[in-house]
């Protein structure tokens, strides 16, 4: 039998024990975020990503859950991101992108529900939407470069960058007072929509990344150079929000 769940809520309960027993009354929550959380699992593929609040003495001990790590990592559990209430709060300024995606899907496993109270700021999000398109713009270029045109490093450079487009795409339609699809595809698609970038470019970005479709060298360069673009195009219409 595979030790990698089927469903993410069948390890929500030793998980949570597992969590416990080593921190004891220092363990505030438990929160599963991410593509798990969104509805988009995927056996045996999708990562499950947990978010652990921590008292500010238990933070102090992480060294306590260090033959944890590895234990879950077999079943497709990331190294959970672990936090306090107090980090949480005096990050949101700079983590806005982060907190609202998190806040936008999740679901409580455990303990205090510390992510339905924060408040997101808009003039902190859309700064934050800048400088993170920015700096991915760069990083996609560069990268670009560095594949030679090679369809195995371009193909790796789209799923590399998707994720990080996926919180800043959900930012964005936040930002713009548009209702936040459930699912990723639906994600791009929307926001090609309300920014009025090609949607088309995005589709088969995603159909590429699913590994739905085959794409030719030459159609996978171009739509690299298409990909490029339309972020150019979305970080010029940011900067003027």
């Amino acid at each position: 039998m595979s030790k990698i769940p089927k469903a993410p809520d069948k390890i929500f309960q030793e998980f949570t024990n597992d969590y416990k027993n080593t921190f004891g009354d220092d363990l505030v929550s438990i929160i599963l975020y991410g593509s798990a959380a969104r509805g988009e699992y995927v056996y045996k593929r999708s990562d499950i990503n947990f978010l652990i609040v921590l008292s500010d003495k238990g933070i102090q001990r992480l060294r306590s859950a260090f033959s944890l790590i590895p234990k879950w990592n077999k079943k497709k559990v990331t190294t959970p991101l672990i936090l306090t209430q107090q980090y949480i709060q005096s990050a949101l300024d700079s983590y806005s992108i982060e907190f609202l995606a998190m806040k936008q899907h999740y679901q409580l496993v455990y303990g205090e529900d510390v992510l339905s109270e924060l408040e997101i700021k808009p003039e902190h999000l859309r700064l934050q939407c800048e400088r993170e398109l920015r700096g991915k713009l760069l990083y996609l270029r560069e990268g670009y470069l560095n594949t030679n045109g090679k369809i195995k490093l371009i193909k790796q450079l789209f799923k590399l960058s998707v994720p990080a487009f996926t919180s800043i795409f959900l930012a964005l339609l936040y930002l713009k007072d548009v209702a936040v699809p459930n699912f990723k595809q639906q994600i791009f698609i929307t926001t090609a929509d309300v920014f009025d970038l090609d949607g088309e470019v995005f589709k088969n970005l995603l159909k590429i990344e699913n590994k739905t479709t085959k794409f030719k060298k030459e159609q996978i360069n171009q739509l690299m150079e298409q990909y490029i673009g339309q972020i150019s195009k979305l970080t010029k219409i940011v900067d003027k929000l």
